[in-house]
């Protein structure tokens, strides 16, 4: 997979709240596709298609434990979206400096006035 894919990947896993909410159980730590699926209102098999999205875009990675296979959150793709987004916000961050120093310059022209 190419980085531009990847990413794709990455926004496309993200874009659904239920693969949002897993992610946010796996930061607790492992758990199976039965453990996964309790919180939701779905079958199985559904959380088993979210948990493949999810690890198709590298977010998550699922192990071997005897009989189980838990599941674990990856944090590289997540550290790849996080830095292609942070070039974004430093644009922003450059963009709002330069109009609080237009403003600032507004209103001191203002109080000369």
């Amino acid at each position: 997979m190419t980085p531009s894919e990847r990413l794709d990947a990455t926004f496309a896993a993200l874009a659904d709240p239920t693969r949002r909410a897993i992610l946010a159980r796996l930061i607790g730590g492992e758990a199976t596709v039965m453990e996964l699926a309790d919180p939701f209102d779905m079958s199985q098999p559904a959380i088993s298609k979210h948990l493949k999205v999810l690890e198709r875009a590298g977010l998550i990675s699922r192990g071997r434990d005897a009989q189980r296979r838990p599941c674990r959150i990856e944090g590289a793709a997540l550290a790849e979206a996080v830095g292609w987004m942070e070039q974004y916000r430093k644009v922003w961050e450059g963009n709002y400096r330069r109009l609080d120093a237009l403003l600032a310059e507004l209103q001191a022209h203002k109080g000369k006035a």
